[in-house]
């Protein structure tokens, strides 16, 4: 069944192209980051989630927060963290305030790693989307992904 399939309503359709073309990227960002840095594309992701906070009230991402975040349960997300803590690239600390709550902070391994895989991740998703733009179907979203570049 592709995406033109005349049984397919025209929203179904979309979907279909939309799950195609974020199947192809996940893929093609997966593989570059295994190959180059030993990462998954959620541990880059996870990595890149928990680099983005900020010291300072309300600056900390509560495990709900980041598993929304990337994609996963509270128990994945917890398996995930403990793997990339248990690789250095991680840390975690009781919240001051409220010693029930732990943070998760990017160690300065992880962040080296973080930054070395950014182009990679970058790369790999330039690479997925010129693939794409080549399929009629998957053109107008890959415009739409694209338009947020400029």
């Amino acid at each position: 069944m592709t995406a033109k399939d005349p049984a397919l309503t025209a929203l179904s359709q979309n979907w279909l192209a939309l799950s195609v073309l974020h199947g192809r990227i996940e893929s093609r960002i997966e593989k570059a980051l295994q190959a180059g840095h030993n990462l998954s594309g959620r541990e880059y992701w996870l990595l890149d989630v928990l680099a983005r906070q900020h010291d300072g009230v309300g600056g900390h991402l509560q495990m709900k927060q980041v598993a929304d975040a990337v994609v996963l349960s509270q128990s994945a997300t917890t398996r995930l963290v403990t793997r990339l803590e248990d690789r250095g690239l991680l840390t975690r600390y009781l919240c001051p305030t409220d010693r029930r709550g732990i943070y998760t902070d990017v160690s300065d391994q992880g962040l080296a790693l973080l930054e070395a895989a950014r182009p990679t991740n970058d790369a790999a998703l330039r690479d997925a989307l010129d693939e794409a733009a080549r399929e009629q179907d998957l053109v107008p979203l890959v415009d739409a992904v694209r338009r947020s570049e400029n």
